[in-house]
């Protein structure tokens, strides 16, 4: 390797160390970074990295393992059971934002119509890198916005694949586009056909046979070698890498192995995800920019705006609350990873030209890089919204009020999931009365008790409380799986009743703290009593006694639960052996 580029990939190592670093530190995107490297290292900064064709090769990879991790999440299953999310509202949206852009670009802007094409398809495209991760983080990806978020994002890493074999066929003659289309459209149904129907028996045979080598290394070769393989076979037959990339991954979906190769080539994906966004920042010519500030800025509004709008009125015609709209709109108004590799692809066919790309580059990164922080202020403005809906009120907290007006001295069960199932099961045991409240219309027309009531109502707002009756409630349990919404849950509580008992679980010790200081009584961490009684059998399975092995059990709980400290104290006879 020469010295110039050694130090090139030295540089890069390190600019991607220290970068990477940093988002992490601040709670930003990895690929934000990266693309802040590529723009410092690029020809458009310190001309470090301009002649690397190294690195445009291996990013280039670095598309094909992210089709390949989205054909692992493809699978039939999935797709049927948010067929409506995915087609209907993710269908729609693609296809107004797409058809909008493209009006717009061609008769606002006198473009041709096909660089409006490949603006209108590049700016339709959310990141999934980037939502999925807050929604992950913020304990949404379940709640309603976050469901219609992730069927979005699933219809539009499903139509990336009809993407890239478009805009290549646009940058053929007119006189041949219509018969490119139909060859490509042909050709990729032919793969589909053939792959798919075909190789699911011969692709679950070759990788039990690797699997029964119990050889890790093996069979991490193996599904590189699938990978590149069927990428290859793709390539031949005069599509896309990526293509077969993701083809192979909606075979391996269809296996039992589909968990673990996704952990083999996370690695792999990322690193050279990472590599491809920082070709794609080193496209980026600052001095454009500069140039061209309000050009850039009306942009970036037209997208973020027009993107949000015409989420905001699909979400508002399939019948949301306007705060579930609010969110969800927030959630996708940016552009996305896959609008990066289509806008990059349309440039290198020459679809369009250089102030288009570098207008429309510019504004889908600085409308990734404000998402973060756009997400963050729907959550709070939704949040408010949602707490003066008067319309909510009105028949929620009359069902509460009366299913919750005839109990005295009952308990109020916060999330009536697995864990506030089985709360409940033990409180009607010792026949004391609950309401269960529930954000699950499903759970709650599913469930009937004869000792407690299981209600519609979100915990975390004051009037709910109050109309199940937390003024003359004996206790509170919230169960919910997030430390922040139980947190929330228990300052409102405070508010009320200053002296009431409020158990809360939790996953892990992290959040026990926060929670006791915000007026908790207790907080049950999960994982603690999991591992309690893990430790316990091993104990008893390794020689000794049951009698010590639960004797130590009950010295850590006296030790961590301050209200059954007596308890566990005069159930433990002995001291526990040392050692």
């Amino acid at each position: 390797m020469q010295h110039s580029s050694l130090l090139a990939v030295l540089l890069l190592l390190t600019f991607a160390t220290g970068a990477v670093f940093l988002a992490h530190r601040f709670r930003l995107p990895s690929l934000l970074a990266y693309l802040v490297i590529g723009m410092a290292l690029g020809p458009y900064g310190f001309k470090v990295m301009s002649g690397t064709e190294e690195v445009a090769t291996l990013a280039e990879f670095g598309v094909v393992f992210l089709m390949f991790s989205i054909g692992l999440e493809f699978n039939l299953t999935r797709l049927r059971a948010m067929q409506s999310l995915v087609f209907g509202f993710g269908g729609a949206q693609v296809l107004l934002t797409a058809a909008a852009t493209a009006l717009a670009a061609t008769f606002g802007y006198g473009q041709r119509l096909e660089a409006g094409i490949v603006v209108g398809l590049a700016v339709a495209m959310s990141s999934t890198a980037i939502v999925a991760r807050i929604l992950s983080e913020r304990f949404e990806l379940h709640s309603r916005s976050g469901r219609q978020t992730m069927g979005v994002l699933l219809f539009q890493d499903i139509a990336v694949v009809p993407c890239m074999i478009l805009l290549p066929a646009l940058a053929q003659s007119p006189e041949d586009l219509g018969q490119t289309l139909l060859v490509a459209g042909a050709q990729m149904a032919a793969l589909l056909v053939l792959l798919l129907g075909l190789g699911r028996r011969p692709m679950k045979l070759l990788l039990d046979t690797v699997a029964h080598r119990r050889s890790e290394e093996l069979f991490v070769l193996m599904t590189l070698w699938i990978v590149v393989a069927l990428g290859f076979a793709t390539h031949a037959a005069g599509l896309s890498l990526a293509l077969g990339a993701f083809i192979g991954g909606m075979l391996i979906s269809e296996t039992i192995y589909r968990h673990q190769v996704e952990a083999d080539v996370r690695p792999f994906r990322d690193i050279l995800l990472g590599l491809f966004f920082v070709t794609v920042g080193m496209m980026l010519d600052l001095g454009f920019v500069v140039s061209n500030v309000l050009l850039l800025l009306l942009a970036v509004l037209l997208l973020v705006g027009g993107k949000g709008l015409v989420v905001l009125l699909i979400a508002r015609l399939s019948g949301s609350p306007l705060d579930v709209c609010l969110r969800t709109t927030a959630q996708l108004a940016q552009a996305g990873e896959f609008g990066l590799v289509l806008i990059q692809l349309g440039f290198a066919h020459k679809l369009i030209g250089v102030d288009v790309f570098q207008v429309t580059l510019s504004a889908m990164l600085i409308s990734m890089f404000v998402a973060p922080f756009l997400i963050e202020w729907a959550a709070r403005f939704s949040g408010q919204m949602a707490r003066g809906d008067w319309a909510h009120k009105a028949k929620t907290l009359h069902d509460i009020s009366v299913r919750a007006f005839p109990m005295e001295q009952h308990v109020i069960v916060c999330g009536y999931g697995r864990t506030g199932e089985r709360v409940a099961a033990f409180l009607a045991s010792a026949d004391i009365p609950y309401v269960a409240l529930d954000l699950s219309p499903l759970r709650v027309k599913q469930t009937s008790s004869a000792n407690g009531a299981v209600v519609f109502g979100n915990a975390e707002r004051p009037e709910v409380l109050k109309a199940a009756g937390v003024a003359r409630a004996r206790g509170v349990v919230v169960t919910y799986p997030d430390a922040p919404s139980a947190e929330r849950v228990v300052r409102l509580v405070r508010q009320e009743q200053a002296t009431i008992p409020i158990v809360v679980r939790v996953a892990d010790d992290t959040s026990v703290a926060r929670l006791k200081a915000a007026g908790a009584t207790e907080v049950i961490p999960e994982v603690l009593e999991g591992s309690l009684m893990i430790a316990a059998e091993a104990l008893v399975q390794f020689g000794v006694p049951v009698e010590q092995a639960m004797a130590r059990v009950r010295a850590v709980r006296a030790e961590r639960y301050s209200s059954l400290r007596d308890f566990y104290t005069a159930g433990t006879d002995t001291k526990p052996p040392e050692g």
